[in-house]
């Protein structure tokens, strides 16, 4: 009998039970896949140990910060370059070239704060900068409060800032189109703003005033990867066990009397959860682990994506079956393809430290790139003059990966031809030094309209289970910013509900 049973090694899991290991109740960790980690996990590619899924974290709340200083990291906190990112979009007129410009730099979510700037003019032309002025002309009222990030800057700005400006950022922070991101989830605030000030450019300045300075992310020395390292290392000091390649088919309560000396009777619930070897794992081993079989713990907490968390909660009883049924929209897929190059035309860093592309710009199918070596110093430091390492990503929401039934030779060559479109300088594949890809194909963005409401539904569920916590970024929001705060809390509930036992 364990104290805590966590089912999920990603960083929600690991930082949940880390709040209970340090407590000295007894922890184990079951993950499906072959290492833990999740969506923070890393890959060596031509001899360099490289992020293969989040590379920075959003400084927000100060608590990712915090956190990484109590495991012992408080001086491995880097700054990207700001040199910041630019955009790759469709020409402005019929018949011409596809064009890169720097990201405008007073904005949220792409959304400009002064319409008329150059950097804002350069983007959207004349036109769309003076349809994006008239904003300013326009009565609050005349619109109301809006619940679409797309529809609000649509019908205040115009369609060029919505596809050249905010669609590209909306897909590749959320993987989500503008229309269907929640104004209040991605931009808290805007809307109040938005009826102070009087426009949505006034609203964005506004909030920007009152951001605090500095970079909005920060990365760490050697990748973000040894976050994952350092969560492991600090769990195995406190006793917690990790066993990955285990798949959670079901769980169900068990609920039992407990005699006390005296006689007192206490109705104390545990947990039965069904285990198998995940089915890579079961074709490579020869041992009596790779049968189903069970555990049994006081207390679960449920850290996996929203998919196989929704078909664990269902049988669990009607309230969480009407959750599981409730219009949750696909999962968000996205494939990485990382190039490591020889080519010293790139040591000028002609497009800032990464580009995203506008829907629909002809000749580029990757929805955005990251120029690592040009973003992060201890990255550049590490590699030899002329090379360096691109990341490319390829899949937007609501349509199929494009990348999926590509070999990894077709992939390959499909990276190094949007890598050169994107950043304006011939590269062939003599210059390909290494490769890889990666595919994530189970991200659910709550930031969606009609996702505030699902996952209070979930939440409420939850909180009226006993022995049950279920974390995530499905539930708490993107990135570790969001993700971190929630996981804490869930092992404070948890590790208080067993010591109250």
């Amino acid at each position: 009998m364990k104290d805590v049973l966590v089912i999920g090694g990603g960083v929600a899991g690991l930082v949940a039970a880390r709040e209970c290991a340090h407590l000295g109740l007894s922890v184990q960790i079951v993950e499906a896949a072959d290492t833990v980690g999740g969506a923070v996990n890393s890959h060596e590619v031509a001899g360099l140990r490289l992020d293969s899924g989040a590379e920075s974290f959003a400084v927000r709340g100060n608590t990712v910060t915090a956190f990484i200083d109590d495991l012992g990291l408080a001086g491995e906190i880097v700054e990207p370059n700001p040199a910041g990112a630019w955009l790759h979009l469709p020409a402005t007129r019929a018949g011409g070239a596809p064009m890169s410009v720097p990201l405008p730099a007073a904005g949220v979510l792409g959304i400009p704060g002064s319409p008329l700037s150059d950097d804002v003019r350069r983007a959207i032309g004349w036109s769309g900068a003076l349809r994006a002025y008239a904003d300013r002309l326009m009565p609050v009222l005349k619109i109301g409060r809006e619940h679409s990030l797309g529809e609000l800057v649509g019908k205040r700005m115009g369609t060029k800032v919505l596809d050249r400006l905010v669609s590209p950022v909306a897909g590749g922070v959320y993987a989500t189109a503008a229309g269907d991101l929640d104004v209040d989830v991605v931009a808290p605030g805007l809307n109040k703003a938005l009826a102070t000030a009087g426009s949505l450019s006034g609203a964005v300045m506004a909030l920007r005033t009152a951001a605090p300075a500095g970079s909005a992310v920060r990365g760490l020395n050697g990748g973000m990867h040894r976050l994952v390292a350092a969560l492991v290392a600090d769990l195995e000091t406190y006793g917690a066990t990790i066993q990955t390649g285990v798949t959670v088919t079901g769980f169900r309560p068990v609920d039992t009397d407990t005699v006390a000396a005296d006689g007192a009777v206490t109705d104390t619930r545990s947990w039965v959860v069904d285990l198998v070897q995940t089915p890579a794992a079961a074709s490579a081993a020869d041992s009596p682990g790779a049968e189903p079989h069970t555990v049994q713990a006081r207390h679960l907490i449920l850290a996996v994506p929203a998919a196989p968390a929704l078909a664990l909660l269902a049988p669990l009883g009607p309230g969480f079956a009407q959750a599981a049924a409730l219009d949750w929209p696909a999962p968000a897929a996205v494939e990485l393809a990382t190039l490591v190059l020889d080519a010293p035309a790139l040591d000028a860093n002609p497009r800032g430290t990464g580009v995203l592309v506008a829907v629909d710009t002809p000749g580029v199918t990757a929805k955005a790139l990251t120029h690592a070596t040009a973003k992060w110093g201890w990255l550049d430091a590490l590699t030899p003059p002329g090379r360096h390492v691109i990341r490319l990503s390829f899949g937007r929401a609501g349509a199929p990966v494009p990348t999926l039934g590509l070999s990894d030779e077709e992939l390959r060559d499909l990276a190094l031809h949007d890598a050169a479109a994107i950043l304006g300088v011939d590269l062939s594949a003599a210059t390909v030094h290494g490769f890889a890809r990666t595919l994530w194909s189970d991200g659910l963005s709550p930031a969606t309209i009609g996702a505030p409401e699902r996952i209070r539904r979930v939440r409420a569920v939850v909180e009226q289970t006993p022995g049950l916590e279920v974390t995530g970024g499905w539930l708490s929001g993107t990135g570790l910013a969001s993700v971190i705060p929630d996981a804490i809390q869930a092992g404070i509930r948890g590790r208080r509900a067993v010591l109250d036992l």
